[in-house]
């Protein structure tokens, strides 16, 4: 079996995504897959607070192909910025019918969203975006975008949750797909006082022996200012890792091995 892998929250910077996985061995000079059997996990918010998502996205894209003809794989989750760039793009300033205060477009521009991406997102990107997973599993962690308890709201299985939110995307309802970007933005689950608990809750449903996600920077949940320097954060009794470095605010894109005892890996 080969290595595990994960990275989460690039928000458009495909150079640096490039540098940690050339740095793992992942890929090649020419940016090709040179992982072999490795399985890489892409967790999620590919797009906006950047320069290019979507070369992030095609670079994934191309990467699943690759790796799996050389007997790895390169997977990605959907997180909610993938959402929030998609719901742009289907109703745009529509008003959300259960409440008029909100649309895709207010959030997406309030949220980093970038023209180009949008300009760019052609029907082949999203077929592709909207069946991939929201959650999956590999190496014993359960892998999530959005450190929240709302995926159980769709189901109590992985198969359950992602089948749920697969119809959900297929489905021509402003209000259903709003509650999908409302759900997804939540945080904070397994950090409250709460937060073992509720990470034992997700992971007797779900399985895994861990939690591996992005959404939340690392440093908020530490407590400090985010630094180039900034490693993963094992919290919540050993229960959680937060792998989100805070790039767009000048952190590091943290890749980390999921398949050794703890948080070694190269971040840049």
């Amino acid at each position: 079996m080969g290595d595990v892998w994960a990275v989460s929250d690039i928000h458009g910077h495909r150079d640096a995504l490039v540098e940690v996985l050339r740095s793992a061995d992942l890929i090649d000079e020419d940016e090709h897959w040179s992982g072999g059997d490795a399985r890489l996990w892409f967790l999620g918010d590919y797009v906006d607070r950047g320069p290019d998502g979507i070369g992030v996205i095609d670079l994934a894209r191309r990467l699943e192909g690759e790796a799996a003809d050389a007997g790895g794989s390169a997977s990605a989750i959907l997180g909610n910025h993938e959402i929030l760039m998609l719901g742009m793009h289907r109703y745009g300033p529509t008003p959300v019918p259960s409440d008029g205060r909100y649309s895709f477009e207010a959030n997406w521009i309030g949220n980093g969203g970038v023209v180009s991406d949008l300009e760019r997102l052609d029907q082949g990107r999203i077929d592709w975006l909207t069946t991939l997973p929201v959650i999956a599993t590999d190496a014993d962690h359960l892998l999530l975008h959005s450190d929240t308890t709302a995926y159980l709201l769709w189901g109590d299985s992985v198969d359950e949750v992602n089948a749920a939110v697969r119809a959900e995307l297929e489905m021509p309802d402003l209000d259903t797909w709003w509650e999908m970007w409302r759900r997804l933005t939540t945080r904070y689950a397994f950090a409250r006082e709460d937060g073992v608990a509720a990470a034992e809750q997700m992971l007797g449903a779900l399985g895994g022996r861990r939690i591996v996600h992005g959404h939340t920077i690392g440093a908020l949940v530490r407590g400090g200012p985010v630094t180039p320097e900034d490693e993963p954060v094992l919290y919540a009794d050993g229960l959680v890792l937060d792998i989100d470095g805070g790039i767009y605010l000048g952190g590091p894109c943290q890749l980390v091995r999921l398949d050794e005892p703890d948080l070694p890996g190269p971040r840049s």
